[in-house]
């Protein structure tokens, strides 16, 4: 069937709001992930300031691979990072409201490359304008 410049117009335009459904069901996931992962760590800082140790992050890794077999994201290292993304963001007004913005990773590389908090907030609003991929920060 050959289809008409009206037809193939239409068939874009299901096309593109099927893209942007996409899209904005990516956006809402990070989101929700981003959120879990301010939590999880705000968490463990509050339990390392009631003189928990370090102990517990191993500990609560191994039970969370385990309670979630195929998971990913519960390794100690990223646990500590979920910990230090608190610590880090938490007292600071003007990154609070930034979180939610980026991917997980480019939080990562921005917290492990810019100590600064005028630093970080740029990166983290060129990486949404641009699109930036988290090798391109710093």
């Amino acid at each position: 069937m050959t289809l008409d410049h009206t037809q193939r117009n239409f068939i874009a335009e299901i096309k593109e709001k099927i893209r942007l459904a996409q899209y904005e069901a990516l956006k809402a996931v990070n989101t929700s992930l981003i959120r879990l992962y301010w939590d999880i760590g705000r968490d463990i800082a509050e339990r390392q300031q009631e003189s928990w140790g370090q102990s517990i992050v191993p500990v609560l890794s191994r039970e969370l691979q385990k309670e979630f077999p195929g998971v990913s994201g519960f390794s100690v290292s990223n646990l500590w990072s979920m910990a230090q993304f608190y610590t880090e963001y938490h007292d600071v007004e003007f990154l609070q409201p930034l979180v939610g913005e980026i991917s997980w990773t480019k939080h990562i590389a921005i917290l492990n490359k810019c100590k600064d908090n005028q630093e970080r907030r740029f990166y983290i609003l060129a990486v949404k304008k641009f699109g930036w991929s988290k090798n391109r920060v710093v």
